[in-house]
């Protein structure tokens, strides 16, 4: 198994441990400090009974303190800040509990075996990797490209009226297959002095809803008659329904009711063979250009530019056409997202470009969805190099890179925002964290909840609860429980309340499966990475915590009143505009 974004195999993260490292910022908990205060209580925290397995979420936006009375086992505490569009800086807080005491541990390493039901060395044929997949460079142009964007768009350059009611320089009618055409393709990795090739393109495959050209240029040895019917037949009739069903149609600027994609060498000569040899490749990439300019560069239509076969390596490091559909299939669900999204938001309905972080959300979801369409292809134990593995083989590439950047992101959850990145950050961990929150949205609210994100003029938090019917607040503070209350060891899921919890999947199994093959190292270092830590007896904690994010405690009751605590350093409540709020789960 090897994870196409990083394109690095699962088991070689001690190799990232100073690249996930560095997408971190803010600090972590630091130490004890003053005894807790009792300051004004938080929205309904004067007194908050819990029975087991039930979660109270509490707003703590003008007070400091919430109050269990009676209270006995073990609580889960969820310090977090439902915000986004405020600064990105840390915030001290302090955090403690008065009348209770260090809360038992809820994961037994025993449990591990049993969610895997798979010997260690069997599970290590995970770690076979083929050549490296996209990485750094597909992340960095990706990001580059919506930067461009963004700033064309703001600055009146691109319009969205630009194309409306525009006849396309082409027919509407699917021309023939054989039929050569001229497109305008990046040429440059710089996006700000961006420059473009032509090339002239021969279509060789009309689909149901793609059209396929391939760059006359194109190296030898690229796909016979039979490959490319597969190819075309897996994007046309696999993947591109994937992204339609979830988010919807594209805008049709070019009226033919296809989408095209067009394989040029262009693409493969976007990274040099030094770089693709040790960082990755771009795959593909959806320019939006094309969407809302009348500048010669546009073409006018919905495209995305992917990689040509080469199996020989003539114009960077080799991309034989036998591989190219696993090579391409991630990064094609992905951009595609990015294409609809922007025409439905831009095109479509005059609105603003989608927020960098939720874009990116979306797309991530929809590598996984890639996954999931081949787990219901492949359900256990087909489709595998090895029966007892979790994944088939043909969803490995669709799903290695969430799990892993989620792995590390929820080592650290209280120093990578989810709701605060640009276009600009290169970050992996904030990656991962808004994945498990989109796919927690689309658990709990149901598939739609993708495609109503997806066809709004709206962006950001606004676009999350008018797609979700509820305040962002409820929905974070939710969420942050969930991430740790999902499956807990010794309790049938079903028990746990829907709203803290996913429904598609199992995240101590996934990242248990994950520790058997990578873990013992400082970047795999739990069988689940959630470790909440303990709150002192006396006294509290001090530390900071960015916005859009969230951090983990717990304390046991022993039956009598426990006071937890959540405020500034100085006993005050945290500024309103950040939503300060509590999450509170009582374990069994």
């Amino acid at each position: 198994m090897y994870r196409k974004e990083l394109g690095l195999p699962i088991g070689a993260l001690a190799a990232l441990a100073l690249l996930l490292g560095a997408c971190s910022t803010g600090d972590r908990v630091t130490g004890v400090q003053q005894q807790p205060g009792t300051g004004t209580p938080c929205a309904g925290g004067n007194a908050v009974t819990l029975g087991t397995l039930q979660g109270v979420r509490l707003d703590c936006s003008s007070g400091t303190t919430v109050t269990l009375p009676n209270a006995s086992g073990n609580f889960l505490i969820v310090p977090n800040l439902a915000v986004g569009d405020v600064p990105i800086r840390s915030v001290s807080y302090v955090i403690g509990a008065q009348g209770g005491g260090a809360a038992a541990s809820v994961a037994p390493a025993a449990s591990v075996s049993a969610l895997l039901g798979a010997p260690e060395a069997l599970l290590r044929a995970w770690a076979s990797a083929p050549p490296a997949g996209p990485g750094r460079p597909q992340r960095a142009f990706d990001a580059a490209l919506r930067a461009r964007a963004r700033r064309n768009l703001s600055a009146g350059t691109w319009s969205a009226a630009a194309l409306r009611g525009l006849r396309a320089s082409v027919s509407a009618a699917v021309p023939p297959v054989g039929s050569l055409r001229q497109f305008h393709v990046v040429s440059t990795l710089d996006t700000v002095r961006v420059k473009y090739a032509r090339v002239t393109a021969q279509l060789q495959y009309v689909g149901t809803s793609i059209l396929i050209y391939v760059d006359t240029a194109s190296p030898a040895g690229g796909f016979s008659s039979a490959q490319l019917a597969n190819f075309g037949q897996t994007f046309d009739q696999v993947l591109y329904p994937i992204d339609l069903s979830t988010f919807g149609s594209p805008s049709d600027i070019d009226q033919n009711g296809h989408l095209i994609m067009l394989l040029s060498p262009v693409v493969n000569g976007l990274t040099s063979r030094s770089d693709c040899a040790t960082q990755g490749y771009i795959a593909g990439f959806f320019d939006g250009v094309d969407l809302v300019s009348r500048d010669t560069v546009s073409n006018q239509g919905e495209v995305f530019y992917a990689l040509a076969p080469d199996p020989n390596g003539a114009v960077s490091c080799a991309h034989p056409a036998t591989v190219l559909e696993d090579e391409l299939g991630a990064t094609f669900l992905h951009e595609v997202q990015h294409l609809i999204n922007f025409s439905e938001h831009v095109v479509v309905r005059n609105g603003d470009q989608e927020e960098g972080w939720l874009d990116e959300g979306e797309s991530l979801v929809a590598e996984e969805l890639g996954a999931r369409y081949y787990e219901a292809k492949y359900p256990p134990p087909t489709g595998r190099s090895n029966p007892l593995q979790l994944f088939p083989d043909s969803a490995e590439g669709y799903i290695s890179g969430d799990l892993v950047t989620s792995y590390s992101y929820l080592l650290r959850t209280d120093t990578s925002t989810l709701t605060l990145h640009t276009d600009a950050d290169g970050g992996l961990n904030w990656r991962g964290g808004d994945w498990l929150l989109l796919r927690y949205l689309g658990d709990r609210k149901g598939n739609q909840f993708f495609a109503a994100l997806d066809q709004s003029a709206i962006t950001g938090i606004a676009n999350i609860q008018a797609a979700a019917g509820a305040s962002f607040d409820e929905l974070f503070g939710d969420f942050s429980v969930a991430l740790y209350t999902d499956s807990v060891p010794g309790v049938a899921r079903s028990q746990i309340p829907s709203q803290y919890r996913f429904s598609s999947r199992n995240l101590r199994q996934l990242f248990a499966a994950y520790y058997r093959v990578a873990g013992g190292s400082s970047d795999v270092p739990f069988p689940f990475p959630v470790q909440p830590r303990s709150l002192p007896a006396t006294g509290t904690l001090a530390g900071t915590i960015l916005p859009g994010t969230m951090g983990f405690f717990s304390v046991a009751g022993t039956g009598g009143s426990l006071t937890i605590t959540f405020a500034t350093p100085s006993g005050t409540a945290l500024p309103a505009n950040l939503h300060a709020q509590l999450s509170i789960f009582r374990l069994p």
